[in-house]
């Protein structure tokens, strides 16, 4: 009796903290909607990412991003950069043109990582390391893109769409990164790196079944309209000779993406850079070179924070101005960084990326939700999605193959971004650096299914 006396107290605890739980992801009508088990897995997506993280972080981390090797470096640029890089051009489309079966795809992408999570641990020291762990992380990302086709069919009546993305993220990084990511660190310390892959093997199953109590309306509906970055028609291979309707971005949406997109570039870089500058300080400990990644870590971590709380409550009725005065930011701290290149200017650069990066991507959301019709919406978030982090992709592997010295860094991205950053603004007045992706086209997107219905509202909107 006196055990259990001990044990009600804790067992209290524990079933007021579940119900919490419960009340914040169930909340303003979540539960009916469907945005509940897309919350659930949404998480358990961001914390077998920082699981993995945990898992691979002396084994294949710190002995990879070496100055040393280039063998080494090879590989990591490969296992890091890779999945990134295959998503966007290759899987985002092909996944956004997904009309039936998202939520199936959803939950293989969670098994699939369990079972290579198993496998990986039962040959952690082993060639399969690499291999298994690209796998993961290309698993990893291809949820991403999905969810952005499948969160706006899940709305609640109470929430708008940027709203919305701003809650999945912010309930990701707090219960999925930072709860998940400690705990499996506790799991790696207690018994080894091989047990925190357990862990996520165990997360992953239990999301690929939340995965499916997504309703089926999540799913597409048969008028629903591909959007594409580019002007002009698109063939289907699976159509032959039929064209297929889709939507090119408009100059509004386009413009707010290359902002975006410019902010996505230097969290890229940030990302690894900081990493190998930590690695090629010879002369410091293992504890300073942690020190290190964790000021700089710790400052993206508090910017993508603090950039969703405050995205999610500022007024988005021109949301061209926030992306343009987010990317500005992050350029105009890139250049103060290049000039200063110290540690503590790096970690405000980080801080500061991550504030601009949450902003501007509320921003974008916004403008999708504005300018893009219902039909098309669910595909340029998915189109958006893999622009985004092929973005990152070009930031990443500039962080690798640069040398590991933050002047050099820093002013190798300024001035890439400084022509993102032009391309962005030239995009808002019809003209463009890069062809195809910019130029004269309407500041709303065309409507070819209904010309005489949603192409006069968007007429008149461009006349007023």
């Amino acid at each position: 009796m006196g055990n259990v006396r001990r044990g009600g107290p804790a067992r209290r605890a524990a079933a007021a903290t579940g119900r919490a739980g419960r009340r914040v992801f169930h909340a303003d009508g979540a539960d009916r909607s469907g945005l509940a088990p897309l919350s659930y897995v949404t998480v358990a997506n961001f914390a077998c990412d920082a699981i993995l993280a945990v898992a691979l972080a002396n084994t294949l981390f710190f002995s990879a991003a070496t100055a040393e090797s280039r063998g080494n470096v090879a590989l990591y640029l490969l296992v890091t950069v890779a999945p990134f890089a295959l998503i966007a051009p290759v899987i985002g489309p092909a996944l956004d043109r997904l009309r039936s079966g998202r939520r199936l795809t959803v939950s293989l992408s969670f098994t699939l990582r369990a079972v290579l999570a198993v496998i990986l641990a039962l040959n952690f020291d082993s060639w399969l390391l690499y291999p298994l762990a690209l796998g993961m992380l290309v698993l990893s990302k291809t949820f991403g893109v999905v969810k952005a086709s499948i969160t706006p069919h899940v709305l609640p009546p109470a929430l708008d769409l940027v709203r919305t993305n701003s809650r999945l993220t912010v309930l990701g990084h707090v219960c999925g990164s930072v709860v998940a990511g400690a705990f499996a660190g506790l799991v790696s310390w207690l018994w080894d790196s091989p047990a925190a892959l357990w862990l996520l093997a165990a997360v992953a199953l239990v999301a690929a079944y939340v995965a499916m109590t997504i309703p089926a309306h999540a799913e597409a509906s048969a008028d629903e309209e591909s959007a594409t970055l580019r002007v002009g028609p698109e063939r289907s291979l699976t159509s032959g000779l039929k064209e297929i309707l889709t939507r090119p971005l408009g100059r509004h949406v386009l413009r707010d993406l290359w902002a975006e997109s410019m902010v996505r570039f230097m969290t890229g870089f940030l990302t690894l850079f900081l990493a190998f500058v930590a690695k090629a300080h010879e002369h410091a400990s293992a504890t300073e070179q942690a020190t290190i990644l964790a000021i700089a870590g710790g400052a993206g971590g508090i910017g993508t924070f603090v950039g969703n709380a405050v995205g999610a409550r500022l007024p988005l009725g021109r949301p061209g101005r926030i992306t343009t005065a987010a990317a500005g930011s992050a350029l105009a701290a890139a250049i103060v960084a290049a000039f200063l290149g110290t540690i503590w200017a790096a970690a405000a650069l980080a801080l500061i990326a991550a504030v601009c990066s949450a902003l501007g991507k509320v921003a974008l959301d916004s403008s999708i939700q504005t300018d893009i019709p219902d039909i098309a919406r669910s595909s340029a978030f998915g189109r958006s999605e893999t622009a985004l982090q092929l973005a990152w992709v070009g930031g990443g592997a500039l962080g690798v193959l640069l040398p590991p010295d933050f002047g050099i860094g820093f002013s190798v991205i300024s001035v890439v971004g400084a022509l993102m950053f032009t391309q962005a603004l030239l995009t808002a007045r019809g003209s463009t650096l890069v062809p195809g992706l910019g130029g004269n086209r309407p500041r709303f997107p065309g409507a070819p299914r209904d010309p005489r219905g949603l192409g006069a509202r968007l007429l008149g909107r461009m006349e007023e």
